[in-house]
C-alpha cells in the first residue's frame, strides 16, 4: 500500500556523471545557475544580500539541455539529489498526487540542503479552472499541494526546487511568483558559436577526418539545438561505418545533414531525363535568390531525391536575422520571388501548356506570407498600421473561442486585392531575374544535370563568371 508514496530517485551523493564543462552552448544559463550552485556548496544561515533562492524554472525549447543543466547542477553542488517527472504524481486514485508530492519534500526536508528536479512540471503546473469544462480536481489538489510545500506556512528552508519546461505559457500564475520560482532561465537554442562548443562536445570519442570543419558545420545548422547536433555526430558516425572509413569526413556530416532535414536519399529511385531536367530547373529557379539583395546566399544545389522532394536548395540564413526575429519588406518580398521562381522556370523552358503541380507548396507559402504582411505586419498601405483578422483565444489557456471577424467584408475586399498585388509584384521580380540571367541558370541547370549536387562556391563562380548583376527594385 505505498501507492501514495513518491516515486523520485535520490542520490545521496550526485553521481549524474556531468559538470558545467560538459555543457555548451548555454553560457547565460549556466551563469545564472552559478548562484545555486554556491548556496549548495556554502550555505550559511545568514546571507548579507538577500534570501536564499528557492525554486529555478528551466524554460526553453526541447532539446536544448534543460535536464542536462539540472543533471550538472547536482554534479556541481555535491549535495542530496531527488529528481521525477510531473507525471509520477498522477495516478488512478484520487489524492495520491498530494500524497506524493508531500511525501517528497518530507523526504528533501530531512537531507536539506538538498536539490529536487521535477521534469515537465507543465503536466502537473498548469493554470487551474482553465477549459471549456471546468479544471481537473485531482491535477488541481496536486498543484495546490506543490504550492504550499514551495512557499507554505511552514517553508521548506534549505529544499531548491529545480523545474524544467517547454510550455510556459500554460503554468499558474501562483506557481512563478516569487518565493516558489524566484528566477526563470531560459535556455534557448545556441548561436554559431554554441553550436561549435556543441559539436566539439559530441564528438569527443570519435575519430574525425582532418577536412572537418565545425564552424562551417555551425553555419549549416540555424536553429539546431543541442539534441539535433548531437543526433547529427551520431547519424555521421552511422554513415561512416556503413561505408567502412576508419574516420568520420565532412562528407558524412554534409549527408547526415541532408538526410535529417529532408530524409533519406533514394538511391534506387527511377527517375525520368525529363523529370531530372525539371528538377534541375526547378533548382535553379530558387536559386535565383541569390541575386538579390538581402537574402540569404545559396549553400548547395542537389537533385537527388530526398524524402518526398525531387531535389533541394540548401540557403544559409543569417544568423543575426534568426536570433532577432525582425524581417524587413524586401526580404519578405524576396522570400515570395524565390518561391515563384519554380513556376516561371517551368513556363519559361517547358512552356505554359506543359507547367506541372510541382509548385504547389510554393504558392501556399507566398499566399501565407502576402496575408501576413497585409493582416498583421503593416505592410499594406491601403490597410494601414491595423492588425485585423485576430480571431478568438486558446480555450485550453481559460479564454474564450470566438468565430467572429473584427473586419468587415469591405475590408476583405481589400485585403485579397492587397495580397493579390504582391504575389504579382513577387511573380514579375522573379520573370525578370530568370529572363535576364537565362545563359547563366542554363549553364547552372546544365550542372547540376551533370553532377546531381552543386556547392555554393561553385554557384557562385559562375554567376562571376557570367557577370551577374543584382536585382534592382
Amino acid at each position: 500500500m505505498d501507492f501514495g508514496r513518491s516515486k523520485s530517485k535520490f542520490q545521496e551523493v550526485p553521481a549524474t556523471g556531468v559538470s558545467f564543462a560538459d555543457v555548451a552552448g548555454a553560457d547565460q544559463a549556466k551563469l545564472e545557475l552559478q548562484e545555486v550552485v554556491d548556496f549548495l556548496k556554502n550555505r550559511t544561515s545568514t546571507r548579507p544580500w538577500g534570501e536564499d533562492p528557492k525554486g529555478c524554472l528551466l524554460v526553453g525549447p526541447p532539446g536544448t539541455g534543460k535536464t542536462l543543466l539540472a543533471r550538472a547542477v547536482a554534479g556541481e553542488a555535491g549535495v542530496p539529489f531527488f529528481s521525477c517527472a510531473a507525471s509520477e504524481f498522477v495516478e488512478l486514485f484520487v489524492g495520491v498526487g498530494a500524497s506524493r508530492v508531500r511525501d517528497l519534500f518530507e523526504k528533501a526536508k530531512a537531507k536539506a540542503p538538498c536539490i529536487v528536479f521535477i521534469d515537465e512540471i507543465d503536466a502537473v503546473g498548469r493554470q487551474r479552472g482553465a477549459g471549456l469544462g471546468g479544471g481537473n480536481d485531482e491535477r488541481e489538489q496536486t498543484i495546490n499541494q506543490l504550492l504550499t510545500e514551495m512557499d507554505g506556512f511552514s517553508g521548506n528552508s534549505g529544499v531548491i526546487v529545480l523545474a524544467a519546461t517547454n510550455r510556459p505559457d500554460v503554468l499558474d500564475s501562483a506557481l512563478l511568483r516569487p518565493g516558489r520560482f524566484d528566477r526563470q532561465v531560459t535556455v534557448d537554442r545556441p548561436d554559431v558559436a554554441g553550436r561549435v562548443r556543441i559539436l566539439q562536445v559530441h564528438s569527443r570519442g570519435k575519430a574525425l577526418g582532418k577536412d572537418v570543419d565545425f564552424e562551417k558545420i555551425a553555419r549549416r545548422t540555424p536553429g539546431f539545438t543541442g539534441a539535433d547536433l548531437q543526433n547529427l555526430m551520431n547519424e555521421a558516425a552511422i554513415l561512416a561505418a556503413r561505408r567502412d572509413l576508419k574516420e568520420i569526413s565532412k562528407d558524412e556530416i554534409a549527408d547526415a545533414l541532408e538526410r535529417i532535414i529532408a530524409g533519406p536519399e533514394k538511391k534506387n529511385a527511377v527517375v525520368s531525363d525529363e523529370k531530372r531536367k525539371l528538377v534541375a530547373y526547378h533548382g535553379w529557379a530558387c536559386s535565383g535568390g541569390a541575386l538579390m539583395p538581402e537574402y540569404d546566399p545559396v549553400a548547395k544545389i542537389s537533385i537527388v531525391p530526398r524524402g518526398q522532394a525531387g531535389g533541394l536548395t540548401f540557403f544559409a540564413p543569417s544568423e543575426e536575422r534568426l536570433e532577432s526575429g525582425l524581417y524587413s519588406r524586401s526580404y519578405l518580398e524576396n522570400q515570395m520571388a524565390v518561391a515563384l521562381g519554380g513556376r516561371v522556370a517551368e513556363e519559361v523552358i517547358f512552356g505554359k501548356e506543359k507547367v506541372t503541380t510541382g509548385a504547389s507548396n510554393d504558392f501556399m507559402q507566398v499566399s501565407r506570407v502576402a496575408r501576413q504582411m497585409v493582416e498583421r505586419l503593416g505592410f499594406s498601405k491601403k490597410i494601414g498600421q491595423v492588425a485585423i483578422g485576430g480571431g478568438g483565444g486558446n480555450p485550453f489557456l481559460g479564454q474564450q473561442m470566438s468565430s467572429q471577424k473584427d473586419y468587415s467584408m469591405a475590408t476583405a475586399d481589400v485585403v485579397d486585392a492587397e495580397v493579390r498585388e504582391l504575389v504579382e509584384k513577387a511573380y514579375a521580380r522573379a520573370s525578370h531575374i530568370i529572363n535576364t540571367h537565362i545563359d547563366i541558370l542554363h549553364k547552372l541547370a546544365q550542372l547540376l544535370l551533370e553532377k546531381e549536387t552543386v556547392d555554393g562556391e561553385e554557384f557562385m563562380s559562375l554567376f562571376i563568371d557570367g557577370k551577374a548583376e543584382l536585382y534592382v527594385a
